[in-house]
């Protein structure tokens, strides 16, 4: 028997692209959990600490910030378990999750202010602080620091990838509130140092140190470096332009018809700009967050990559990697 949705992950879908580097790649599809996105794993983590902690109950309320896949798991949960969420986005969430999320029953707050690194992060983060030392019985979940966000895809993501395969040569792994890439680290240097995890990031987020700038993408990046961050243990870090995150996506859609989301355009994006380093005879695995529906009015409208990026990443053709940033870690 099925208890709720946290317990209906799916960490088997695995898709083979072609085309992309002389090696083998395979996509790791996260967007067939509950809630749409990889963002369950860490939702149901840090619940599920607070609930063996004895730190809530039903009716407890809860808060935290999100770019909105996270906020739409963390809706979903609550919902299922009986608690009150806040989610605090910006104006970068798409339309469809800030609606989804607000269907969940949750409240959202819409921080439209920016920060002093020119995102929204730091602004997002500045407004729970003030709700939680106003409202001392609001708990704020903090993806950013806690703990339970990389155990929960150490346990589960990392975990999953090596059963799935006996040989992984590079796994590309995208950075957000980097949740995903720590656990897997964990797993890997534990279970299978072998690998090579490559960290891959959006020009303009400060996550590795590069200076801001403006990026309209939701998913990665960040304009304030998240305290569960620790580069120590990476094989590389590379940081891609937006424009060439959407171009991949484009490419991904009409050469594999799969719709997927600002993120792993993102993660393909880094992967291409390896194409020179990785071998034929190579196994790499990179991990999609979420699929491309969410984005339609805006990685996939005309209209709005032009507006925010240029032309450029209208051709869907491959990626080229000359304005990518890298180093190892």
């Amino acid at each position: 028997m099925i208890e709720g949705i946290s317990s209906l992950n799916n960490d088997l879908a695995f898709l083979e692209i072609r085309g992309l580097i002389r090696g083998r790649v395979f996509l790791k599809i996260e967007a067939l959990n509950p809630a749409g996105s990889i963002k369950l794993k860490a939702a149901a983590g840090m619940i599920g600490t607070l609930e063996r902690e004895g730190r809530i109950q039903r009716g407890a309320r809860l808060i935290e910030s999100s770019s909105g896949n996270l906020g739409v798991a963390l809706a979903a949960i609550c919902a299922e378990r009986g608690y009150a969420f806040t989610c605090v986005i910006d104006p970068n969430t798409s339309e469809q999750n800030r609606k989804t999320i607000e269907a969940l029953g949750a409240r959202v707050v819409v921080v439209r202010e920016r920060d002093t690194n020119g995102g929204y992060l730091g602004s997002r983060i500045r407004y729970i602080q003030d709700t939680v030392a106003q409202d001392p019985g609001t708990i704020w979940l903090n993806q950013y620091a806690n703990p339970a966000n990389p155990a929960a895809h150490q346990d589960t993501t990392a975990r999953s990838i090596a059963e799935h395969f006996e040989q992984i040569d590079y796994l590309f792994i995208g950075a957000g509130t980097t949740g995903t890439l720590m656990g897997c680290k964990s797993f890997f240097r534990a279970h299978r140092p072998e690998t090579r995890i490559i960290a891959v990031d959006s020009i303009g987020s400060v996550t590795f140190g590069y200076p801001p700038s403006a990026r309209f993408i939701p998913g990665l990046g960040t304009s304030r470096r998240p305290e569960i961050f620790e580069p120590e243990g990476l094989f590389a870090l590379e940081s891609v332009d937006e424009g060439d995150a959407v171009r991949l996506c484009r490419w991904l859609a009409r050469s594999h018809g799969l719709l997927a989301g600002g993120s792993t355009g993102t993660v393909l994006a880094g992967l291409c700009a390896w194409f020179d380093r990785i071998p034929e005879d190579a196994v790499v695995v990179a991990i999609s967050p979420d699929l491309g529906e969410r984005y339609l009015d805006t990685i996939y409208s005309d209209d709005w990559v032009r507006q925010k990026l240029g032309d450029a990443p209208l051709t869907g053709d491959l990626y080229s990697p000359h304005s990518a940033a890298s180093e190892s870690a």
